[in-house]
């Protein structure tokens, strides 16, 4: 009976939620710039009204952190629907602001993410903030709305609270 007690206590650590949140640990956008780089300011939608030139993605060599490459992570970030099934988002922009991408420039290559979750995120959460974990690859890819610097295949993805 102690042995049964011994291993239903290990597995129970195993699976805990405290041993699941370190294995995905939160990371600030700024620990996706290297030291001593200097993301643009961001501004806001009257300046792009003002100045239509200024609407590109800036800086799309920005520097990326190689250490990053495979490691686990949490971030939280707003979403820029690139795919959606089913009501749910499978594809997204993950950014660091709300509105980039959308009614501002994207933020350097630096501050994007491109992330898949083949299980979907709900359409309707979408617009608010969120915390996505899975495993962040340093990938250059271009698409039509950004150049990004990151890639990630979620394993979860749940509103920011």
């Amino acid at each position: 009976m102690k042995w049964l007690v011994a291993v239903i206590l290990a597995f129970s650590t195993m699976f805990s939620p405290a041993s699941y949140a370190d294995s995905y640990p939160e990371t600030q956008w700024k620990e996706l710039v290297p030291e001593g780089y200097k993301p643009p300011p961001v501004r806001s939608q009257a300046y792009y009204d003002m100045n239509p030139e200024a609407m590109g993605q800036p800086e799309l060599n920005a520097p990326v952190v190689d250490a990053l490459d495979g490691k686990k992570i949490k971030i939280p970030g707003f979403v820029v629907q690139l795919q959606a099934e089913d009501s749910k988002v499978t594809e997204f922009l993950l950014v660091p602001y709300e509105g980039a991408c959308i009614h501002v420039p994207p933020p350097p290559p630096n501050q994007v993410i491109l992330v898949r979750y083949p299980e979907g995120y709900p359409l309707r959460q979408a617009f608010s903030p969120v915390w996505v974990e899975g495993t962040i690859t340093v990938e250059r890819a271009a698409g039509e709305l950004a150049v990004v610097g990151y890639q990630m295949d979620a394993v979860n993805v749940t509103p920011y609270q």
